[in-house]
């Protein structure tokens, strides 16, 4: 996909990029939500760019999911910032 793609973790945590270069490295856990953030994000891009269809009820299905890996996310980028 050519578009650039709204709601990556590198635009939201754009001054932690070390940070989140190195939990990716270091850390099982976040380099698997991130990678399944990523995953869900382009999803909801494809919906809303209207390549790709998908119910409503699926769509909010996903912005849902896509929220809480976010959460998830920034926790840990949080207390790494901390440490």
């Amino acid at each position: 996909m050519s578009q650039h793609t709204p709601n990556e973790l590198t635009k939201i945590f754009a001054r932690d990029r070390d940070l989140i270069t190195r939990l990716k490295q270091e850390d099982a856990h976040y380099a698997r939500l991130a990678d399944e953030y990523h995953e869900v994000n382009r999803e909801v891009h494809r919906i809303e760019a209207e390549t790709e269809a998908a119910s409503d009820e699926r769509t909010e299905q996903l912005k849902r999911k896509r929220l809480g890996l976010l959460d998830e996310i920034t926790a840990i980028v949080t207390k790494a910032r901390a440490a």
